[in-house]
């Protein structure tokens, strides 16, 4: 019933929905407001001690340049590149929505799967994108400018890295058959769990303090892959980085 009154809610914004201009605003807007609370704690940091305790890399500054730059970065990225192609997909493939919201094991579950998926798919990216050098020069260097993460360098990178992963993203909900509100949700998500793997804090509410069995690796797995670059390649859990041989953790 509370998905369903969820889903209802939603779909009273059906012609907002149908716009092509619905997927660009909708990632700006959740990747933004997930930003906006580690900003403030960037600015903050500075002047409060206990707010650095919790920074992975507590010497590490981020000035309104940085972030300036970055967030200038993902603006012109979602302009000159994200909206042309939601607009041909909107031609291409109108949405529909049912009526029916999902069943709520059926979304967990499709959500959960989306999210593994998409792990995977970004481990074999990253990884060749690491591992061959002209991958690395040409397309991926521009996101590891920055060797001290924070929220706003989530989506500081070029045009093909954006595309490829918003290629991912995009497609698994497709090929997984889920419902339109399961793939909001796993969008929604998403966003998250990359904004706190960027974030540069290790909060007690973090997710990896969250999931049992070192499953899930978190801002302090990605802040060291962005500090040491070889290593950590996955973007959530870590069984790939086990199965692979490249997972390290700060202790090694």
């Amino acid at each position: 019933m509370l998905l369903q009154s969820l889903w209802d809610f939603i779909l009273g914004y059906n012609a907002w929905l149908r716009s092509p201009f619905f997927p660009v605003l909708f990632s700006l807007s959740v990747y933004l407001t997930f930003c906006l609370p580690f900003v403030v704690l960037d600015l903050l940091s500075p002047r409060l001690a206990w707010i650095r305790t919790f920074k992975i890399q507590q010497k590490s500054h981020v000035s309104w340049t940085m972030m300036w730059s970055c967030l200038a970065h993902s603006l012109y990225n979602h302009v000159v590149f994200l909206f042309p192609l939601t607009v041909l997909h909107w031609f291409w493939r109108p949405a529909t929505f049912m009526p029916e919201a999902p069943g709520t094991l059926r979304l967990i579950w499709d959500v959960v799967a989306c999210l593994l998926l998409f792990d995977f798919q970004y481990f074999i990216w990253h990884l060749f994108h690491h591992k061959v050098p002209w991958l690395y020069r040409t397309f991926h260097k521009v996101h590891h400018k920055h060797t001290s993460t924070f929220a706003l360098t989530t989506e500081y990178s070029g045009a093909w890295e954006t595309l490829s992963l918003g290629f991912f993203a995009g497609v698994n909900p497709l090929l997984l058959g889920c419902h339109p509100l399961t793939e909001m949700l796993f969008y929604v998500l998403n966003i998250w769990l990359s904004v706190e793997d960027h974030s540069g804090y290790d909060l007690p509410w973090s997710t990896h303090r969250l999931v049992p069995f070192g499953l899930y690796g978190g801002a302090p797995h990605h802040d060291l892959h962005h500090l040491k670059f070889k290593s950590n390649y996955a973007p959530y859990f870590t069984h790939w980085d086990r199965v692979f041989g490249t997972l390290h953790k700060h202790s090694d």
